[in-house]
């Protein structure tokens, strides 16, 4: 007989392994094989093009009669790698368990598994899944990148003090393990006000460094900053910015597109970053940009960093800028919020209650 318990105990360490790989524009998959009550099998899909969870779990072993648990559909159509439904089948499982549905509608693997005779449970630990994989499951439904806007700012909600310091609010754990989240992200994206600021890089402290995208209107970012030190940048400008200027970083090779007007238009920037493969949207900028995504109603899941610091100022700016609501009616609230410490820093995680309006 099943036993949930041992099924979610070995659901949560598929769900560990597939947090191991670097996968865009893939899910994270993690597959763990159990005969008689132990381990024969584990395996992670390591990145795109790689070989799957499934068959990294089935290299080796004898799996006849056992139970595959992997945290995804397993896939039924050929890409860059065979269906693991054939590796299933033909290794004489008998059993699968799986987190959740694949939203991508080609695979079919569920139906394929049960016509051959194999048992399937789905939703075993469910939730954590989807909020693994809710980058892939965002754009995998829309076609538009999953966004995360994260801020840091200090007790009394500043993000710099009234003559534009900001270096640094949180602690250095907590800019490491923002650093280290930038590459779980296909891109990040800032303002041109950050670059003039702060000069950064914004390079990943670990993973894949994202593609770097600059709100930049009129082109106003120095060419000498370091963000221009490679050419894995995006600059997002507008009618507004002259052709003479353009030219100039064309030439140095920096990548430029037309969003917009007078103001670079947030909605056509997604449907833009999305058609181009872009699957998920890292926003570290200032209160203009974090306003302007939270206006066009594109943010899927907040970050906020909070320093145990008062900063205070009439004119310190705070986090968010924008448009705003005009009455609390129409203030945004927020689900699934889980608070935690990076050192003495609070670090409080949340979505939108109703979701991306994109």
């Amino acid at each position: 007989m099943d036993d949930p318990v041992e099924d979610e105990d070995y659901m949560a360490r598929a769900l560990d392994l597939a947090r191991r790989g670097y996968t865009p524009p893939n899910p994270m998959v993690g597959a763990v094989i159990v005969k008689d009550g132990e381990i024969i099998g584990e395996g992670f899909h390591e990145a795109a093009g790689r070989p799957h969870a499934e068959r990294m779990a089935l290299m080796g072993i004898d799996a006849k009669g056992s139970t595959l648990y992997v945290n995804l559909e397993p896939c039924s159509h050929h890409g860059k790698t065979p269906p693991c439904t054939d590796a299933i089948i033909s290794a004489g499982i008998s059993r699968v368990v799986c987190a959740m549905e694949d939203p991508n509608p080609l695979v079919s693997g569920i139906e394929i598994l049960r016509d051959a005779g194999i048992e399937v449970q789905v939703g075993v630990l469910e939730k954590e899944a989807r909020r693994l994989n809710e980058a892939f499951i965002k754009y995998m439904v829309t076609g538009t990148p999953f966004v995360l806007l994260k801020t840091a700012m200090s007790m009394d909600g500043k993000i710099s003090t009234s003559s534009g310091d900001s270096k640094w609010i949180t602690s250095d754990p907590s800019r490491m393990y923002s650093r280290d989240l930038r590459g779980r992200f296909d891109s990040i994206m800032v303002g041109v006000n950050t670059v003039i600021k702060d000069d950064p890089s914004l390079k990943a402290g670990t993973g894949k460094d994202p593609l770097r995208i600059i709100l930049d209107s009129k082109l106003r970012s120095p060419i000498v900053s370091k963000v221009f030190d490679d050419d894995n940048v995006l600059v997002v400008v507008t009618e507004q910015c002259g052709p003479e200027r353009m030219a100039r970083f064309k030439e140095e090779g920096v990548e430029i597109v037309t969003i917009g007007k007078d103001k670079v238009e947030i909605l056509p920037l997604m449907d833009y970053l999305g058609k181009r493969g872009i699957t998920s949207v890292f926003i570290e900028g200032g209160g203009e940009v974090n306003g302007s995504a939270i206006d066009a109603g594109v943010v899927d899941k907040f970050l906020f960093f909070i320093a145990p610091k008062i900063i205070g100022g009439r004119n310190a700016p705070g986090p968010i800028g924008g448009k705003g609501v005009d009455g609390m009616f129409d203030a945004i609230s927020l689900k699934d919020v889980r608070i935690s410490n990076i050192g003495d820093d609070i670090v409080i995680e949340a979505y939108p209650a109703h979701g991306a309006s994109r």
